[in-house]
């Protein structure tokens, strides 16, 4: 034990305590700057505005940015924005980030998805309106015909063409329901050959 703490005390000791405290500062200095050099401490990009842009130009926009990019699925049709072009993005513009870090697009698609028409035939008007609205449809306006039904949906109708429950349109088209007068079909004939 004497031998020991005389040991600690002695010159040869302190020298090699002190070599290897520098060693392990120098170690820990080396490795603080390589990690400042590789993860590009302190230098920041700042995201750039890629909405309304095409997807070739973000492409090259990002390049240039040095940035990368990644298209996720598309979104729903915003008709306010070209089609295939850029709704959204993640970072959002003017945020400061690494070089080379990963930029997520959301890309407006080439028109609205298209919707199953509802099975409103022999529907109130006013529950076809309220059937056709929760499927994202329109209804552009309402024609009479002779059925007994008053306000009954007898038949739909898409840009001049008859269409019918199942059939697939673009969401937000507009429909055309054919409803019934309260009239039984045929009465104007019948009264007027009993005349």
């Amino acid at each position: 034990m004497k031998h020991f703490l005389s040991f600690l005390k002695s010159k040869v000791f302190l020298i090699q305590l002190a070599l290897a405290l520098g060693v392990v500062v120098l170690l820990v200095f080396l490795t603080l700057q390589w990690l400042k050099s590789s993860t590009n401490h302190g230098e920041f990009v700042e995201v750039p505005d890629f909405s309304r842009m095409s997807v070739m130009e973000m492409r090259d926009a990002v390049k240039k940015a040095g940035l990368r990019s990644q298209v996720l699925d598309s979104s729903n049709y915003n008709p306010d924005y070209p089609r295939f072009s850029i709704l959204e993005q993640n970072p959002a513009a003017g945020i400061k980030v690494k070089a080379n870090r990963k930029i997520y697009f959301t890309v407006n698609p080439s028109g609205y998805k298209k919707v199953t028409v509802p099975d409103i035939i022999q529907v109130t008007q006013r529950n076809a309106r309220t059937m056709l609205h929760a499927v994202g449809l329109e209804v552009q306006r309402v024609t009479y015909r002779d059925e007994l039904g008053l306000d009954m949906v007898y038949g739909l109708k898409h840009k001049g063409k008859h269409i019918k429950p199942g059939d697939k349109l673009p969401k937000t088209s507009k429909i055309e329901l054919i409803c019934g007068n309260g009239k039984i079909p045929g009465s104007a004939r019948i009264k007027a050959e009993s005349q």
